[in-house]
């Protein structure tokens, strides 16, 4: 009788702590995407807590310069990047309208690979928080350079699935999605062999309890009113279509090595509950806390140390209701649709993410239906087929992958605008 090969550890482990620049003092932390909600929220903890984090970069798009510069400031960075080299002139006047006279001005990096020379520069640990599949080479960069990587760009590990895992080392990629940051230490309460399945939530978004008939004619500001978070445009909607949920299977298959039929999707409107772990023994561990980004930002900077008072905790004195109900796959199909591109891996979640990228932008600019979303990325994963690249992925394959399902995406948006128009 042989042995059955071993099988190989989970890129998330809370069991597990990757620290090779362990010392004394605070962690030096390089913010990408710091402009944004993950980012703003990101600082905002490390400068309550001095003694523990020490931001030495920043990355950022270059939309928000003024906000870039005053967090330079603040924090007194060495270097900030920006991803628009058009923008510059005006970074470097906002640098110096932030800085006092006499006081040095960090150094500038500009253009599309500036993130990516960041995430590999001299830290502890990279907190990716870029929007988007333009998040995987400096989440690449990062692995490569030996960084703790505190991961919210969901997006990376999705496309870049096999890239990643070949990369990372056991324990290297704590996670900051709320939902991956629950089920991480939900974990921690038993072992790998104990867990029977993943329980992922969803606050449903706007649209809960609607049929797909009822979703028809909703508009771009139904959409973006979402009942619980606070979050950037392309993921209010990813939200409301349930696309959001549908990587965030993905990832947790990733993350924690789940078959996809023991990740489950269950929708509870209150978000307290962030996910649950269901273990042999029958016992369901939950993770849950009033919804606010700053605790799984603190798990991600700070494992395995907790942040005293990183996020407000529930008031037990006070009488509350939580609500659970399964997920109506029929009026959101994302969710199944995901499952199957993970099963295909190679470059079909790459597809799936970057058709919904431009059908979300479609949407936005009321050129594609609510419903047209996920009808026209659906076509484009159909068209794309069962990928040939297996475990041989290459950065070029999910690139060229990409720029498929986008230039795809937008002739059958344009295509179906066209038909809409005439009828």
């Amino acid at each position: 009788m042989t042995d059955s090969p071993a099988r190989p550890a989970p890129l998330a482990d809370p069991h597990l702590v990757y620290d090779p620049l362990a010392g004394d003092g605070p962690k030096d932390v390089v913010v990408l995407g710091s402009t944004g909600s993950i980012g703003t929220q990101a600082i905002d903890l490390v400068l309550r807590n001095p003694d523990r984090f020490r931001v030495t970069a920043l990355s950022a798009n270059g939309g928000r310069v003024a906000l870039l510069a005053e967090q330079a400031h603040r924090l007194r960075v060495r270097t900030v990047s920006v991803a628009r080299e058009d923008v510059v002139p005006a970074l470097r006047e906002a640098l110096a309208a932030a800085y006092g006279p006499g006081e040095p001005l960090p150094e500038i990096l500009a253009g599309p690979q500036a993130a990516t020379e960041l995430a590999a520069s001299d830290c502890h640990t990279v907190l990716n928080g870029i929007t988007g599949s333009i998040g995987l080479a400096p989440t690449l960069a990062a692995l490569e350079a030996g960084r703790t990587l505190a991961l919210a760009n969901k997006e990376s590990l999705i496309v870049g699935g096999p890239l990643v895992t070949a990369l990372a080392k056991p324990g290297q990629i704590i996670p900051v999605d709320s939902e991956h940051a629950a089920l991480f230490q939900a974990l921690a309460a038993g072992t790998r062999a104990d867990v029977r399945k993943l329980v992922v939530t969803a606050s449903g978004g706007p649209f809960r309890g609607r049929s797909k008939a009822d979703l028809a004619d909703v508009t771009v500001q139904d959409a973006l009113a979402h009942p619980t978070w606070a979050m950037g445009p392309v993921i209010t909607v990813n939200s409301a279509t349930l696309v959001n949920k549908g990587l965030e299977v993905i990832e947790a298959h990733l993350l924690y090595d789940i078959p996809f039929d023991r990740i489950e999707v269950v929708v509870h409107p209150q978000s307290y509950v962030h996910s649950m772990v269901e273990f042999l023994d029958g016992s369901t561990i939950a993770q849950a806390t009033p919804p606010d980004m700053r605790g799984p930002i603190a798990i991600g900077l700070g494992w395995p140390e907790r942040v005293p008072d990183a996020a407000p905790a529930f008031d037990w004195s006070k009488a509350s209701t939580w609500e659970f109900f399964p997920l109506d796959n029929e009026a959101f199909p994302s969710v199944n649709l995901a499952r199957h591109v993970g099963e295909l891996a190679g470059t079909a979640p790459a597809v799936f993410n970057a058709a919904n990228e431009e059908c979300v932008e479609a949407f936005l600019n009321g050129v594609l239906p609510f419903n047209g979303i996920m009808e026209t990325v659906t076509r484009v994963v159909e068209e794309h087929g069962t990928p040939e690249t297996g475990t041989s992925l290459t950065v070029s394959d999910v690139l060229e992958a990409e720029t498929w399902a986008r230039t795809r995406a937008r002739e059958i948006t344009a295509t179906t605008a066209t038909a809409e128009a005439r009828a």
